[in-house]
C-alpha cells in the first residue's frame, strides 16, 4: 500500500518536554518543506515491512515498488499483494508487468475497506510513533526518519494479530451494509 502526502513539517518553535504536572507541548504552527509517499509491503507472517519513499504516487512509482519487492523476496515464492482499488494498481502498464511476473497476485479490497489491509495498521504506528510529533527540516530529513523507523521495526518484527473474531468482523460489515442500504 501507499501512505501518500506525508508532510515534512518543521515546528516554528521547539515543544516543551513532558514534565510532572504538565503534558508535553508543541506549537500549532509550522513550516512546510514538501511531501513524500511511503510505499510499503507488510509480510503478514513475520511482521517485516519492505518500504521505500518516492516523490509521487502514480503507476510509475507503483511499478518501481513492485520491482523492489521482486528483487528483495525469494524468487520461489508466490506473492499475494492486498491492494486497494486505486487506479494506479489497475493501470495498463501495471497489468502488463504483472502478466510478465506470474508470481505476483493482486487482491483488491472492497471500496472503503482499506482497514482490511494490515499494512494500514503499520501506517498508523509509524504516524503515531515517528511522524506526527516530529519536526523535519526537509523531505530527505523526513525520509531518513521513515527509513530509520523501518530498520528499527524490522530488527524485531512481530506480526499483527487480529483482536476481533472473523464472525464479529463479518457481523459489523453486515450491519454497515444494512445501514447504507436503508438510507437509500
Amino acid at each position: 500500500d501507499e501512505k501518500s502526502q506525508i508532510q515534512a513539517l518543521d515546528r516554528t518553535q521547539p515543544g516543551l518536554p513532558l514534565k510532572k504536572g504538565r503534558a508535553g507541548t508543541m506549537t500549532h504552527d509550522y513550516k512546510r518543506h514538501g511531501t513524500t509517499t511511503l510505499f510499503a509491503a507488510l509480510d503478514v507472517a513475520t511482521g517485516t515491512v519492505l518500504g521505500t519513499c518516492m516523490k509521487r504516487h502514480r503507476h510509475q512509482e507503483f511499478l518501481r515498488f513492485l520491482r523492489v519487492i521482486h528483487r528483495n523476496t525469494d524468487k520461489r515464492l508466490d506473492l499475494h499483494l492486498i491492494v486497494d482499488n486505486y487506479a494506479t494498481h489497475k493501470h495498463p502498464k501495471v497489468k502488463a508487468w504483472l502478466e510478465k511476473h506470474p508470481r505476483f497476485h493482486l487482491h483488491f479490497t472492497p471500496t472503503s475497506a482499506s482497514w482490511l489491509n494490515q499494512v494500514e495498521r503499520f501506517f498508523a504506528l509509524i504516524t503515531q510513533e515517528r511522524i506526527r510529533r516530529g519536526a523535519f527540516t526537509s523531505v530527505p530529513d523526513l525520509e531518513s526518519a521513515i527509513m530509520d523507523y523501518l530498520e528499527h521495526h524490522n530488527a524485531d518484527p512481530r506480526p499483527f494479530v487480529w483482536t476481533a473474531s472473523a464472525s464479529a468482523i463479518l457481523e459489523k460489515v453486515a450491519r454497515a451494509k444494512q445501514a447504507l442500504e436503508s438510507q437509500h
